[in-house]
């Protein structure tokens, strides 16, 4: 069988390419309606692989991922706005970015809580900065990707200068989908 994925080097980790697969064909079947069900566009982020020497570059899988993300979430919209309607599509996508706006609206430096003792975080300064895009994006309309908030990164810190991952990590996720629903 032809490799769905380019590989890493032999010495070189990789996402494992049976867990890749299996995933891949699983998101198929249930896109093209072959298995009953659906998945959402949060599933489609949380999904992790584990990394073997050899494995499928993980730059490729994860855009592939975030074309599959984004495929859910318009298939979601296709599906609901028949039904519902468009006014309850956007009420519904409103009262889904009104859960992010407790942690938003928090002061700059406050947003999330500090990494654990002896554990490394994001930095509070950078989160901030992207808090504030998604604010601008949500209140004024300004332009933000979800591939932005997917892919940003964040310099290490610790306690004193740090926000926990997890929680950032859980949170941009969480924004993630919700951009990839407006469409």
């Amino acid at each position: 069988m032809a490799q769905m994925f380019r590989t890493v080097g032999r010495m070189s980790r990789g996402y494992a390419p049976d867990e890749v697969d299996e995933f891949f064909s699983h998101a198929r079947e249930l896109f093209e309606g072959a298995t009953p069900g659906t998945m959402s566009p949060g599933q489609v982020q949380r999904t992790s692989f584990a990394l073997v020497r050899g494995g499928y570059a993980p730059e490729s899988v994860d855009a592939a991922m975030d074309r599959i993300a984004q495929a859910f979430a318009d298939l979601e919209r296709e599906q609901f706005i028949p039904k519902h309607g468009q006014q309850a599509w956007i009420d519904r996508l409103t009262e889904q970015a009104q859960t992010l706006y407790p942690r938003l609206s928090r002061p700059a430096g406050e947003r999330f809580a500090p990494p654990k003792r002896g554990k490394s975080g994001y930095d509070r300064d950078e989160v901030d900065e992207l808090c504030e895009r998604l604010i601008g994006y949500f209140d004024q309309g300004e332009p933000l990707s979800a591939d932005v908030v997917r892919s940003a990164t964040f310099t290490p810190r610790g306690r004193k200068h740090g926000y926990d991952e997890g929680s950032v990590d859980a949170f941009l996720a969480r924004a993630v989908e919700i951009i990839l629903s407006v469409g």
